[in-house]
């Protein structure tokens, strides 16, 4: 699990790492969260599925459903790509489990937490960028090694990954 203060760089790690292990001829299953941003100022956040379905999920402008923040969160809409992604790292054979992230918004699904504790405990290889928020939640859950994303580490951390990661 990556960790760090945001706009440290996890989400650039897990984007790059899915680059070099693509590369390499590894499967690569899971999500990434982005953020949307307009006129310099971040406003949302999407949540997309490795090769496949992007959608929004949190926005400032949404008023209704549950709120992060100053963020409107579409729980179903994060649900219909980030929970088949999840399913889908564990049905591919070789396949590396990306996940992106483990914070806040995406607690606020009561499907997400179990998937992420079965797709830890199957036996496949997973890095996932958790928030510093949700550490402490997750420490009795989820057993596995935690990374401190930094600005020193976050050119290098992709590629130790992959080295890791790669047959």
């Amino acid at each position: 699990m990556l960790t760090a203060p945001p706009r440290t760089g996890k989400t650039t790690v897990i984007r790059r790492l899915a680059e070099l292990l693509a590369a390499a001829g590894v499967p690569v299953c899971g999500f990434l969260s982005d953020e949307i941003r307009e006129h310099g100022r971040r406003v949302g956040f999407t949540v997309e599925e490795f090769g496949g379905q992007k959608t929004v999920m949190a926005h400032v402008s949404w008023v209704s459903g549950p709120r992060v923040g100053q963020y409107g969160v579409n729980v179903p809409a994060f649900e219909r790509v980030a929970l088949p992604a999840m399913e889908r790292a564990v049905a591919t054979k070789g396949a590396v489990a990306l996940i992106d992230e483990i914070g806040p918004m995406e607690l606020l699904s009561p499907a997400f937490m179990p998937r992420c504790v079965s797709l830890f405990a199957a036996d496949i290889p997973v890095v996932a960028t958790v928030h510093q928020r949700s550490r402490q939640a997750l420490k009795t859950r989820i057993e596995a090694e935690l990374i401190t994303v930094t600005p020193q580490n976050r050119d290098e951390l992709p590629h130790t990954l992959s080295r890791l990661l790669s047959p």
